[in-house]
């Protein structure tokens, strides 16, 4: 048998009925508006991303400034994220950097935990078009611009000074950084130890400055050592969010709530109970969120060729000073952890 003829194709000739497609039309517009019209005057390139690396990821301070980076990274029209390595680890935050420069992002901003391990990979960041920040970080070579919240002299001496308070203004004492090779921490606790020598010369600093507050377990295990080393201890000065709760329980562990006291920055969530039974006297920060928020808003800034000049202001920041010589960002915006104020920063899941 002959093969039997072949179907000739006849195109299909329907069509969506015209409402339909108007619907479609409409929404496809609306949708494209929505998505052009951002918080901004324009649509930004998918290049134009922010991204903040900070000391580690996974603790109650860098999740805090997550929010305060997503948050302001909506309200800017920037692609703002934050990168959290799994340890302190500064070749870890090279590496971090490393990657973002080989995306491509259009600024890189940094909490250190070794400012000087960071200068060469700034380097090449700069070289290939991308702009750095850094925070925590006000010596640091290599970055366009350094932001801090708060004046760095004036944190260390209202630490310190709540400090002789709780020591009756005489006695031993010990001090605790993130570790020793973090910019600020260390330069916290050169003022602190300054300040000390100026207007409470009857307190004495014991030993040298332990890098351990960066971690609960450190914190705790140097505070029972140096319990056991200086039996008059009678204070401890932490500057890192997880000092004062390592601290604060091996002095509870030991029966010395009242006769040690520690002071430092912490995160609410972690230490309210130590506060509020007395055995964390009190501590002094500045809100993770807002610092990442503040970040974001600087690199729209650059992102957006804004001159950055003494005076500027960021929402619910203030004005900020900027010292155009040191490239440095600061904004008053300091906070003291005590009874009265401890509940209100636990709510906001710092």
């Amino acid at each position: 048998m002959p093969p039997a003829a072949p179907r000739k194709f006849r195109p299909m000739t329907h069509t969506f009925p015209t409402r339909l497609a108007r619907s479609l039309r409409v929404a496809t517009l609306a949708v494209l508006s929505f998505v052009w019209a951002g918080h901004g005057s324009r649509l930004y390139a998918a290049g134009e991303e922010v991204a903040v690396v900070v000391k580690i990821g996974g603790i109650p301070w860098f999740t805090v400034m997550e929010k305060g980076i997503r948050q302001a990274g909506m309200e800017t029209n920037l692609n703002a994220s934050m990168v959290g390595p799994t340890t302190a680890d500064p070749a870890q935050q090279v590496r971090a950097v490393e990657d973002l420069i080989a995306r491509k992002v259009r600024v890189i901003a940094v909490v250190p935990n070794d400012a000087t391990a960071l200068e060469p990979v700034f380097a090449r960041a700069r070289a290939a078009g991308i702009a750095v920040l850094t925070h925590e970080s006000p010596n640091q070579r290599g970055a366009d611009w350094d932001l801090e919240m708060m004046d760095n002299d004036e944190f260390a001496a209202k630490n310190m000074t709540r400090l002789a308070q709780a020591m009756g203004g005489e006695g031993e004492y010990i001090v605790f950084v993130g570790s020793l090779t973090v910019p600020l921490h260390n330069l916290w606790a050169d003022s602190a130890i300054a300040y000390q020598r100026a207007h409470f010369p009857k307190m004495h600093l014991v030993a040298d400055r332990f890098g351990v507050a960066e971690s609960v377990d450190d914190s705790f295990n140097t505070t029972s050592d140096s319990l056991l080393s200086h039996p008059n201890l009678k204070g401890i000065l932490t500057f890192g969010s997880q000092g004062p709760i390592g601290a604060g329980r091996a002095v509870r562990e030991r029966g010395l709530t009242g006769k040690v006291a520690v002071v430092g920055g912490f995160s609410p969530t972690q230490g309210r109970k130590l506060l509020k039974e007395g055995v964390i006297a009190e501590g002094f920060f500045f809100n993770p969120r807002e610092a990442g928020y503040a970040l974001v808003y600087v690199a729209k800034m650059i992102v957006d060729g804004t001159p950055i000049r003494d005076g500027f202001e960021i929402p619910g920041l203030g004005r900020a000073k900027v010292d155009a010589d040191r490239h440095v960002i600061r904004f008053d915006r300091i906070h003291s952890l005590n009874r009265d104020t401890i509940d209100e920063f636990a709510a906001l899941g710092l």
